[in-house]
């Protein structure tokens, strides 16, 4: 089993910035891709951006997201990062971090085995 635990949520004018952080426990972070999703309200969830382990393989953002968005991760922490800069009141939703085994990183909700449990992300207009 794998826990996920999300932080760095809140409100913020549109222009800023925010730091999401994931830290995880229970199983070896270092085998693991991560991911970020969100879901606005009334909204399905989508994809953000995802991180292989493997530490030459560039990560992966959505269109909507890309320039904007950086996904990081800190091994020796067990800890994914999401730096969101030139926040849009569009990129309002609960954020949520994903873990999966293996190096792959997908773009796909259902290929994610752990979920943690969102923090909000509001940006005013």
């Amino acid at each position: 089993q794998v826990q996920l635990v999300e932080s760095g949520g809140g409100l913020v004018q549109a222009g800023g910035s925010l730091r999401l952080s994931c830290a995880a426990s229970g199983r070896t972070f270092d085998s693991m891709a991560m991911g970020w999703f969100r879901q606005a309200s009334g909204k399905e969830r989508e994809f953000v951006a995802t991180i292989s382990w493997i530490s030459y393989r560039t990560p992966y953002y959505a269109d909507s997201v890309k320039g904007r968005f950086t996904i990081s991760r800190d091994n020796a922490k067990n800890t994914v990062y999401l730096q969101m800069n030139s926040l849009k009141p569009e990129d309002t939703a609960v954020y949520y971090c994903a873990a999966r085994a293996g190096s792959r990183r997908a773009q796909v909700s259902d290929d994610y085995d752990y979920w943690g449990q969102g923090t909000q992300v509001t940006v005013s207009s």
